[in-house]
C-alpha cells in the first residue's frame, strides 16, 4: 500500500510523487491502493499527484483504488471530472 502524507500541496508534489512512483515500483505486482486517510491539507496538486500514480499503475499493468480520500478532495476531483478515475478501495 502506498500512502499519502497529512501535507500535499504543490510545494510537496514533486518529491511526493517520486517518492509514492518508487514504492510503486519496488512493490510485488498486486494492485495498487493509494492511502489518503492521513491527508489534511491538500490543493489540486494532490490530485494530480494521485492520477500519475493512477497512470503509474496502469502502465505496469496494475489495478488502482483509493482508499480513505478526504470528502473535500472528492468533491474537488468529481468538481475537475475525475472522480470516476479514484475509485475507492474495498
Amino acid at each position: 500500500m502506498l500512502v499519502l502524507p497529512a501535507e500535499l500541496t504543490h510545494a510537496q508534489a514533486t518529491a511526493s510523487l517520486r517518492m509514492l512512483v518508487q514504492g510503486l515500483r519496488s512493490q510485488p505486482a498486486a494492485p495498487v491502493v493509494l492511502d489518503a486517510t492521513a491527508l489534511a491539507r491538500f490543493d489540486s496538486s494532490a490530485l494530480a499527484v494521485m492520477l500519475e500514480c493512477r497512470r503509474e499503475s496502469m502502465a505496469m499493468g496494475r489495478a488502482f483504488a483509493v482508499r480513505g480520500l478526504p470528502a473535500r478532495l472528492a468533491a474537488l476531483a468529481g468538481l475537475y471530472g475525475v472522480a470516476e478515475l479514484l475509485p475507492a478501495a474495498v
